[in-house]
Order: C-alpha cells, then structure tokens, then sequence
C-alpha cells in the first residue's frame, strides 16, 4: 500500500447547471478554485450518461451509454492532477423509476439537476502510470 497524510484546506459545495457536463462541472469547481487534490460527493440527476467499465483481464475501458433520465443515487470521486491538467475520478450509481441500479465509472452525462461538496487538499495528487493495473493512479 502507498498512502500520505493529506491536510484539508477547503471545502465547497456546488450546485451544477442543468444542461452541462456532470463531470466537467466538478473540474470546472476544481480549475476555478485552484484545487488540485481533493474528495467529492454529489446526487441528483442526469438526462444521459456514458458508463466505464474497466475490463481488468484486457486492461481497457468498456463503454455503455444510457440515452435516458437517471437519478444519481451516488456519485463519489477524487480529483487529482493527470498530466498536468485536473481530473476528476468520478463513480457513481444511477437508478432508472424501476429502482434498477447501473453504476461504474463516469466517463460524462448532461445534467438535470445536480449538487455537490467538494473538500480540497493542500497538496496536489499527481497521477502516474502503474504498470500493473495499466491505469492511471496516485502516489
């Protein structure tokens, strides 16, 4: 295991606007902010979505895109530095009205309503390569 102490410096909560990106909203927050490191949670809902899955055994992402309204029941993530700009690590679980839950990676989906808490770390994440997961993680 790698791990740090990491120092909270700040916490903002936001509220995203309907018709934007859900995950380029959090950036968006992060950018204007100067956070460079930091963990969020947000819930609402979303007018689409396009899902990631990472297929471990092929080392690479799978794609599902939902061309329908979904709640966000959970959305939690981190953001961190990938190559130089801010990334947001965004997870989260949809429902449909059925209650049937999707869930994975958020890759992007348009907003409906949204809301979010977002808490800053004094020192930025910076994420690397690691050669076994072929992903790209902290520390």
């Amino acid at each position: 295991m790698y791990h740090r102490e990491v120092e909270p410096t700040a916490e903002y909560v936001a509220r995203f606007e309907t018709g934007a990106d859900w995950r380029e909203e959090i950036e968006t927050l992060a950018r204007e902010e100067d956070v460079q490191a930091g963990w969020f949670t947000a819930l609402g809902a979303v007018q689409d979505a396009d899902v990631w899955f990472y297929d471990q055994g092929e080392t690479e992402y799978r794609s599902v895109t939902f061309d329908e309204p979904l709640e966000v029941a959970a959305c939690v993530g981190n953001v961190s530095l990938l190559e130089g700009d801010v990334f947001a690590h965004t997870h989260v679980v949809l429902s449909r009205p059925s209650g049937q839950a999707l869930a994975g990676h958020l890759d992007s989906a348009t907003v409906w309503a949204g809301e979010c808490h977002l808490r800053a770390f004094a020192e930025p994440l910076e994420r690397s390569h690691d050669e076994a997961t072929d992903l790209d993680l902290w520390l």
